[in-house]
């Protein structure tokens, strides 16, 4: 199974996760967060809709922080890994979206 590519990222079936030719380790969570973001570039997805894709569960409170805390991992991890790229974007109230940018320095 060929891997998901979007700019310098890449999200094989089996986990891992490549920046620009580095690996990354990410935790299975994480990783399933990662990639429910990335399956829908450009597109804002709500938290309740990240949560029930990567949790595989449809019980999402309002006041459940999860979403936020792992995009919060994922935002160290990949601005280590690429500290010039901008990857998700937060649009307040309403949720997430996966578009990477070059940062413009």
């Amino acid at each position: 199974m060929l891997p998901l590519r979007l700019a310098n990222l890449q999200l094989w079936p089996d986990f891992q996760v490549f920046v620009s030719g580095a690996r990354v380790d990410f935790t299975r969570r994480e990783f399933e967060v990662l990639h429910v973001l990335a399956s829908s570039p450009g597109e804002l997805l709500s938290k309740e809709l990240i949560h029930g894709l990567a949790w595989k569960s449809p019980r999402f409170h309002a006041r459940d922080r999860s979403v936020d805390v792992y995009v919060r991992k994922l935002r160290i991890k990949l601005g280590a890994a690429a500290p010039a790229w901008r990857y998700i974007h937060t649009h307040h109230g309403l949720g997430y979206r996966f578009e990477p940018q070059p940062i413009d320095e």
